[in-house]
């Protein structure tokens, strides 16, 4: 495990439990971030390029409904819908975990959690959410690239690109 996952964002209002998730993500993202109140969560978001939010679902004492953890779910995903979200619950309830994830959740871990899966879900929420480019596509916009560069001058942008005029005509044409 070697810190290539980037930034975390946790949000618990259990400090035992933000405690517990850093040392376990140790060494697997190269930033944790903790929130123990959700307040803060949009102001983060703004102002840190976070490459996941893990959230927990309830935040008032005595309230385990999941509805905070649906409102903050929803709000985050209304301004940062690039950002994965995984939710978090002690009380682990299939509707719950269903509805989440149709308002735009990754997935959905239960208190107490086992570290690997965590991890395992955690890895997997960034590692799909980063699109993966095809190749000709990431192909055919450097082409137009440089002959815009070369305001439209075939031979100058074929010469830059160190291929044939034919081979750009034919790459322009796809």
């Amino acid at each position: 495990m070697n810190g290539n996952y980037g930034t975390i964002l946790v949000v618990d209002d259990n400090v035992a439990v933000l405690t517990a998730v850093k040392i376990c993500l140790d060494g697997v993202f190269e930033r944790v971030i903790a929130l123990s109140s959700p307040d803060n969560i949009l102001n983060t978001l703004q102002q840190e390029k976070v490459d996941v939010v893990l959230l927990d679902m309830n935040f008032s004492l005595g309230v385990n409904t999941g509805q905070e953890g649906m409102m903050w779910l929803q709000m985050i995903h209304r301004s940062h819908s690039d950002v994965p979200i995984v939710l978090m619950t002690a009380y682990a309830d299939v509707k719950l975990a269903v509805r989440s994830l149709k308002n735009g959740a990754v997935d959905f871990v239960t208190k107490p959690w086992d570290n690997y899966e965590l991890i395992r879900v955690l890895k997997d929420a960034v590692d799909n959410s980063t699109e993966v480019v095809p190749l000709e596509k990431m192909e055919a916009e450097h082409v137009k690239k440089v002959v815009d560069r070369c305001h439209g001058n075939v031979s100058k942008a074929a010469e830059l690109l160190g291929i044939t005029r034919q081979t750009l005509y034919a790459k322009i044409k796809k």
